[in-house]
């Protein structure tokens, strides 16, 4: 990512981190380690990888851009 002592080394994951944090995790508490195993895995693979709207995509979700990708390349 950067050079040593650059100070956007950890910025990508720092963002993540940041908005999971106020999307997710202080929303509510677990009881176990498990559930709040599983709260993590729904929010990266249900809603940040599939639902979530970014913004190096237009504003649109993965799939919506990976569908809009898909009809504009030619068919070989």
């Amino acid at each position: 990512m950067g050079s040593i002592g650059d100070c956007y080394d950890n910025a990508v994951i720092e963002s993540f981190w940041g908005r999971m944090q106020t999307e997710l995790l202080n929303r509510q508490r677990w009881k176990s380690r498990i559930e709040l195993t599983n709260a993590i895995f729904e929010y990266l693979e249900i809603f940040h990888n599939r639902r979530r709207r970014h913004s190096a995509l237009g504003m649109r979700t993965p799939i919506e851009y990976e569908k809009m990708q898909q009809s504009v390349q030619p068919v070989a």
